[in-house]
């Protein structure tokens, strides 16, 4: 079981793919709650240069109740992280997580429905970008 999907997608600016992640992620229930900005936070901490890339971190409310409920600790794996990256060739690489990975040390039978419909509705918006 990987414990990410991806997709490689052409478009003009990482600020525009950005738009278009939040809107298929929006589409699925997901808000954006964090952002990591690895391109600048490494070459401010470390001067060290970075193709763009973007961590974004979406949480499904709805879905997040009920593994908290389940789960209090789950916290420490939340939220959904969605990553954007620029390639070499200066496309870019959507990434989603796979929930059901990140879950699988939890060991809670309550979780593993949850964390497969989670799965499937980052999939379902990851396979809306660029379509």
């Amino acid at each position: 079981m990987s414990y990410f999907q991806s997709k490689t997608i052409k478009s003009n600016s990482l600020e525009d793919l950005r738009g278009k992640v939040e809107a298929a992620l929006k589409s699925e229930g997901f808000g954006v709650l964090t952002e990591i900005d690895v391109q600048a936070t490494m070459k401010k901490k470390l001067d060290k240069d970075y193709a763009p890339y973007l961590i974004l971190g979406a949480c499904n409310p709805v879905f997040a109740d009920k593994v908290l409920s389940a789960e209090p600790h789950i916290g420490v794996l939340l939220p959904c992280n969605v990553t954007i990256r620029q390639l070499e060739s200066g496309e870019f690489e959507v990434a989603i997580m796979n929930p059901g990975a990140a879950m699988a040390a939890v060991n809670n039978p309550a979780i593993e429905p949850l964390a497969d419909e989670v799965g499937e509705k980052l999939q379902r918006a990851l396979d809306q970008i660029g379509a």
